[in-house]
């Protein structure tokens, strides 16, 4: 199941838009401010951004160009939905990264096609990561240690896939909580060795000698499978952690 995440002000448009994503078929995301909006973007990972440009709170551009300079949204198709109408504002708006430029007022089934487009022919992405008998689904969300389930929270889970996602670069604590966390939390450095513990305690034999998660003094946190990291591709699921 595609995820589509919805970056729109106007309300009655925003549930228009809403109903009929998820009549089709899609996942659904969104937000009515542009506050936080690369936040939700790193936290739901979508398959496609529609993306308001005038905001109350934020510049549309601003945040297309912030989702093209994150590495985990870089590759992400953004559809601008403005009523910006004119040639200057619809070159600006694709050469700062969008892959579609659709003016205000228009046809949902249009919108819809040109979705559909965005996603004819995308590469099937990486759904599985498995390093020393540790495997994590990115599409179900869950977690396996030997062919056990293991019982992790989200962040738990957002924490894990990080880190299995770039073995072997390490990360300071506060690198771990802008790209875990977010920008917009109310924890401290503290925080993230809390989380480390817990998840040592879950997915290694011997947590007070870690095979997966390891320190680096006096900088922060690396993970280091026993073996290659493998990736696959997998089939879609519909499952999502809650």
């Amino acid at each position: 199941m595609k995820k589509i995440v919805l970056i729109e002000d106007d309300s009655d448009l925003f549930a228009l838009l809403k109903y009929n994503l998820e009549k089709e078929g899609y996942s659904f995301a969104g937000s009515q401010t542009g506050k936080g909006a690369l936040e939700l973007c790193k936290r739901e990972r979508p398959d496609l951004v529609i993306l308001d440009i005038m905001l109350p709170d934020s510049d549309g551009l601003e945040i297309c160009k912030a989702i093209r300079k994150h590495p985990d949204l870089a590759n992400t198709p953004v559809i601008f939905l403005t009523a910006r109408a004119t040639e200057t504002d619809r070159i600006v708006g694709l050469e700062l990264g969008a892959n579609d430029y659709i003016v205000k007022p228009f046809f949902v089934r249009e919108l819809i096609a040109r979705i559909k487009i965005q996603f004819r022919g995308q590469a099937q992405p990486v759904r599985t990561l498995k390093a020393g008998g540790l495997e994590l689904d990115r599409n179900a969300c869950r977690v396996f240690l030997r062919g056990g389930e293991l019982t992790l929270t989200a962040t738990e889970f957002r924490l894990l896939e990080f880190l299995m996602t770039r073995p072997g670069i390490v990360f300071s604590r506060e690198q771990l909580l802008n790209s875990v966390w977010g920008h917009d939390r109310a924890v401290t450095d503290r925080t993230v060795d809390v989380y480390v513990l817990r998840l040592r305690q879950k997915v290694e034999t011997d947590p007070t000698n870690p095979l997966f998660i390891r320190s680096v003094r006096g900088f922060g946190y690396s993970f280091s499978g026993s073996g290659e990291l493998v990736v696959e591709p997998t089939g879609e699921s519909a499952s999502v952690a809650q």
